[in-house]
C-alpha cells in the first residue's frame, strides 16, 4: 500500500494547521479593518443614503428600528445591556466558535471558515460602494437617540460607536451597510445548528442572531434594511465558498507543481557532474569511478579470475604439443 504524504498546511483527519489559518484570518481581518477606515465616504453621500433608507422602510412600514430604539432609551434595564451586546459579542462569540470548530469539527471548518472570509469581503465591498449613516448619526428631529452614548458610563465605549473612548478615529462610523453585526450573528447560528449535538446549542443557534438583529437596531446602529441586507450576503458567501475553496485548491496546487517542476541551479550542476564523471562499462551501462572504488575486492578476484583463466588456456593449448612431442621421442 503506497504510502501518501499529508499535504502542506493540513494536519492528518483534515484538520489545517493552526499556523497555516491563524496568517490567513489575521490578513483577511486586516484587509476588512482596513478597509472599513479607507471606505468612509463623503459625508453628506452618507447621510443622503441614511434618509433613502428611511424613507423606503416607512413607506413600507419596516422601520422597525424605530419603536425598539423609543424602548431602549426608555428603560436602562434594557437599553444597557443591549449596548453591552453590541460592543462585545460580536467580537467574542465569531472567533471563539471559530476556533471550536477548528478544533471540535475539523471535517466541516474549512467550508465553514471560507464561508465566514467570503462573506465578510464581500461586506467590505458594500461599505466601500454604499457608505451609510446609521440612524444614530442623523438629525435629531428624525427622533432617534444614540443608546451608546446615552448609557456611556456603563461601559468603555464612548459617543462613537462600540470603539473605547479615544479611539473613535479607528472605526469606521459609515460602515453601516449591510451590518456584519447581524451577518456574522447568523453565521455563528447556522454554525450552531449544523455542529451542535445538544438542544442547547440549536436554541442559543436560534435566538443568537435573532438577538443581534434587535440589539443592532434599538441602538439605533442600524436600518432594518442593514440587517437584512447582512443576511443576504452571508447567503451570496456560502454560495460562493465551494467555489473559492475549489479556486484556492487548484492555485495552490499548480504552485507546487510549477515548484516541483523547476529544478534549482544545484541540482543542474549535480547532473551534469554525475554524467561527465560517469564511464561506460558495456551496453547502455555506466559506472561511475566512485562506485569503482568501493568494490576493490571485487575488481582483485576479477583480475585474479582473469590470469588464472589465461595460465589455463596456455597450458591446455601447450598440451596437444606436448602430447606430440612425446610420441615423437617414442618413435625414435
Amino acid at each position: 500500500m503506497p504510502y501518501t504524504v499529508p499535504r502542506a498546511g493540513a494536519s492528518q483527519g483534515g484538520r489545517p494547521r493552526w499556523w497555516t489559518e491563524l496568517p490567513l484570518i489575521a490578513v483577511v481581518y486586516a484587509a476588512y479593518s482596513a478597509g472599513r477606515l479607507l471606505a468612509r465616504g463623503d459625508v453628506q453621500t452618507a447621510v443622503d443614503h441614511g434618509l433613502s433608507i428611511l424613507r423606503f422602510e416607512q413607506s413600507l412600514h419596516l422601520d422597525f428600528e424605530t419603536p425598539l430604539n423609543d424602548i431602549f432609551t426608555k428603560y436602562a434595564s434594557i437599553g444597557v445591556p443591549a449596548d453591552f451586546i453590541y460592543a462585545s459579542l460580536h467580537y467574542v462569540a465569531t472567533p471563539a466558535l471559530l476556533v471550536w470548530l477548528w478544533k471540535r469539527r475539523p471535517q466541516d471548518y474549512r467550508l465553514l471558515r471560507t464561508w465566514l472570509l467570503v462573506s465578510t469581503l464581500i461586506g467590505l465591498v458594500g461599505f466601500t460602494l454604499m457608505p451609510t449613516c446609521p440612524p444614530r448619526l442623523l438629525d435629531d428631529a428624525y427622533g432617534f437617540v444614540d443608546t451608546m452614548a446615552q448609557y456611556s458610563s456603563y461601559g468603555w465605549w464612548g459617543s462613537e460607536a462600540s470603539a473605547p473612548r479615544g479611539l473613535g478615529g479607528f472605526t469606521n462610523q459609515f460602515a453601516a451597510m449591510p451590518s456584519l453585526h447581524v451577518g456574522w450573528a447568523l453565521w455563528c447560528g447556522v454554525a450552531l445548528w449544523w455542529q451542535g449535538r445538544s438542544v442547547w446549542s440549536k436554541i442559543v443557534g436560534v435566538l443568537y442572531p435573532l438577538i443581534i438583529t434587535i440589539v443592532v437596531m434599538g441602538t439605533a446602529n442600524h436600518y432594518f434594511m442593514d440587517a437584512a441586507a447582512g443576511m443576504a450576503v452571508m447567503g451570496i458567501g456560502f454560495l460562493l465558498a465551494r467555489p473559492a475553496m475549489r479556486l484556492a485548491e487548484r492555485v495552490l496546487a499548480r504552485f507546487r507543481d510549477s515548484g516541483d517542476a523547476t529544478p534549482g541551479p544545484g541540482a543542474k550542476d549535480a547532473a551534469s557532474g554525475a554524467s561527465a564523471s560517469a564511464t561506460p562499462v558495456g551496453d547502455g551501462c555506466e559506472t561511475s569511478p566512485r562506485e569503482r572504488e568501493r568494490i576493490p575486492r571485487q575488481q582483485q578476484r576479477s583480475g585474479a579470475a582473469a590470469e588464472a583463466g589465461g595460465h589455463g588456456e596456455s597450458d591446455a593449448a601447450a598440451g596437444p604439443r606436448g602430447a606430440d612431442d612425446g610420441a615423437a621421442a617414442a618413435a625414435r
